[in-house]
């Protein structure tokens, strides 16, 4: 994980970083296909016209609100800690090694070590080169690359994570993602994709309040249950299952009133609220936010505690929580270990 080195690194040094990341990770010498990393750097200068979402203010994005978000580690746990046991449970590959495709800049790992968990090796992938900056200024060992164009040889890893944020890979691309995910992952390995179902609270929290009050818009349609069953099928992967999974955001405070207004700070800086900020100014903007999500995210069928926003107080903690539920759609599929083979 992203412990030891601490090295900062050019975001748009593609070759820089493979350097650095093998000095930290010697697993992954050999690993990574030099062809496909001089491919892309040279046409990395195409992308910085594409926009980037999770980039700076000053460069339209919001990715500076987005990494203080991330300072609250604890908040988005309890669903990571279920996605690395996902992948460790369904794993039948000899390499422990898993690329976290939209990692940002690299929760994942830091959570993971937070949790005290070794395996797998989770390397950290992001489009944004911003996000690769920000994981590399933390300790954190990141590659930039396209979820859709990865920089691994055929059969070189033994996972893929495609998880927070998937919905933001343009429809068209979404097949090809499975696909070279396919490519990449040896026999026995796994790809978890996971979303938050089309319909879902979490959907209309996105088109209703991101989409509103965010600088770069949220237009971006999620996954449903059949969608993602086909792109898993159709790359080849087996034993293919589909999970639900409680996602739930919790945030704590010293008073209930301070618990929900933390709530509403990490949702501001999380989707990059400004529009809320603006309106409400910065002292009730979180309280909007929160109320927001208080009207928004409630679900039926779940037992009483996660059906909808709750705030009580926490008394091995000694502190009020305040915890969002989310309901994620998880995509679970094993790379067949011989021609023929399920997995």
């Amino acid at each position: 994980m992203g412990r030891g080195i601490v090295r900062t690194v050019n975001g748009w040094d593609i070759d820089g970083q493979v350097q650095a990341l093998v000095q930290k990770y010697p697993q992954l010498r050999d690993r990574v296909d030099p062809a496909r990393v001089a491919e892309q750097q040279r046409t990395a200068v195409e992308a910085a016209d594409s926009g980037d979402d999770f980039g700076t203010s000053a460069e339209g994005g919001r990715g500076e609100s987005y990494v203080l978000a991330q300072q609250s580690i604890r908040t988005r746990m309890h669903g990571i800690d279920q996605l690395t046991d996902i992948l460790t449970a369904h794993s039948r590959a000899e390499s422990d090694i898993v690329l976290d495709l939209l990692g940002g800049d690299g929760l994942i790992d830091r959570v993971m070590s937070l949790l005290g968990k070794d395996r797998p090796l989770v390397i950290t992938c992001d489009a944004s080169p911003f996000m690769v900056e920000a994981a590399w200024d933390q300790g954190i060992g990141a590659l930039r690359q396209r979820a859709e164009k990865l920089l691994f040889h055929d059969a070189s890893v033994g996972g893929v994570l495609l998880a927070y944020g998937t919905h933001h890979i343009p429809v068209a691309d979404r097949q090809r993602v499975a696909d070279e995910a396919f490519r990449v992952i040896e026999p026995g390995g796994v790809f978890v994709l996971h979303d938050f179902p089309t319909g879902s609270p979490v959907d209309t929290w996105f088109s209703k309040v991101v989409d509103v009050y965010s600088a770069t818009g949220h237009d971006h349609r999620h996954f449903d249950r059949e969608e993602t069953e086909s792109y898993l099928c159709s790359a080849g992967f087996g034993d293919v299952q589909l999970l639900s999974m409680d996602d739930s955001f919790v945030v704590s405070g010293p008073t209930k009133e301070q618990a929900e207004l933390e709530l509403g700070r990490y949702l501001v800086n999380m989707y990059g609220l400004v529009g809320l900020v603006d309106e409400y100014g910065p002292e009730h903007g979180p309280r909007r936010a929160f109320e927001l999500a208080c009207d928004t995210f409630r679900y039926d069928g779940w037992e009483p505690a996660r059906r909808e926003v709750r705030v009580g107080y926490d008394a091995a903690q000694g502190a009020w929580t305040a915890a969002m539920p989310r309901e994620a759609l998880v995509g679970v599929g094993r790379k067949p270990t011989t021609t023929g083979d399920p997995a």
